[in-house]
């Protein structure tokens, strides 16, 4: 009894102590880059590196938040226009992709399988592979520098792991329950509002936060689509930290971690939900 106590203990012990290296080496960059924001710039360069500063220094929050350098002028435009273009692409993405996802999940079709197949196909290219044909026909439709243009450029990417998030969470709801609903005089699409929708919610919220997280953090499609300052994003306000001579660290750590904070708002405020979608796939019907 002794011994198979102490293998368990020994057994966590381990399992924690991995666990806590890995927490570690996960928020190592992210508390450098919070202290690097910090710092004075003498500190910047100091060997051996210091964590934390002597001095907590401000002002390069200071210098972006009010405008005070002529580089980061743009930040409130830049804010704006990342927060509408993410929360268009979020809102555009869940609405094709929820009545796809529980076609493909209901619906019995020719060629269903092959389809399904040809919507994923598309995460096997690189990125880079459809930015010149995306380029030249925003061009074309006079898209480009616009909201628009950003954010249909973001749903091709975005739009096939949306669709396949969502139908497996179609998936695992059972049929059984809209065809009741159907026999007390639901239509079909009364069915699919008033019994799948909701009940698709968490898969739903972790659609939203995925297709949110990557639409903030793009650069590459960003900086191709947009050539007017007032419509650049905050991706792109990083470039004016990288002069002709010099680099500003600090502040350039201190708008890396501005940019990181919606993030962590929206993964703290849908945290419930987003447990509730990890858990869904385990009930059975």
């Amino acid at each position: 009894m002794g011994g198979h106590l102490t293998r368990r203990l020994l057994a966590s012990l381990g399992l924690y102590t991995v666990l806590l290296v890995l927490l570690v080496l996960a928020l190592a960059p992210f508390l450098w880059m919070i202290s690097s924001s910090l710092k004075m710039e003498r500190e910047l360069y100091q060997y051996p590196a210091v964590w934390i500063p002597a001095r907590f220094n401000w002002e390069n929050y200071r210098k972006i938040l009010l405008g005070l350098d002529p580089m980061t002028t743009l930040f409130g435009r830049q804010a704006l226009n990342s927060l509408i273009v993410s929360f268009g692409t979020s809102a555009f993405g869940l609405l094709v992709a929820l009545p796809c996802a529980y076609a493909f999940s209901r619906f019995q079709f020719p060629g269903k399988r092959s389809m399904f197949l040809a919507v994923l196909l598309q995460n096997v290219f690189p990125l880079i592979a459809f930015l010149l044909p995306l380029y030249f026909m925003m061009g074309t439709l006079g898209l480009r520098n616009t909201y628009a243009g950003l954010i249909i450029a973001y749903l091709v990417f975005t739009m096939p792991l949306s669709v396949w998030l969502l139908k497996g969470f179609f998936d695992s709801i059972p049929p059984d329950m809209e065809r009741a609903a159907r026999m007390d005089g639901c239509t079909r699409f009364g069915a699919f509002w008033r019994i799948a929708v909701p009940l698709a919610t968490p898969g739903m919220i972790a659609t939203v936060i995925y297709t949110f997280t990557i639409a903030w953090n793009e650069y590459m499609y960003a900086l191709a689509m947009t050539s007017s300052a007032n419509m650049r994003v905050l991706q792109l306000g990083i470039n004016a930290f990288f002069r002709q001579e010099t680099t500003d660290w600090g502040g350039l750590m201190a708008w890396a971690f501005i940019m990181s904070v919606p993030i962590v708002i929206l993964f703290g405020a849908l945290q419930k939900f987003f447990l509730r979608a990890l858990t869904a796939g385990s009930l059975k019907y």
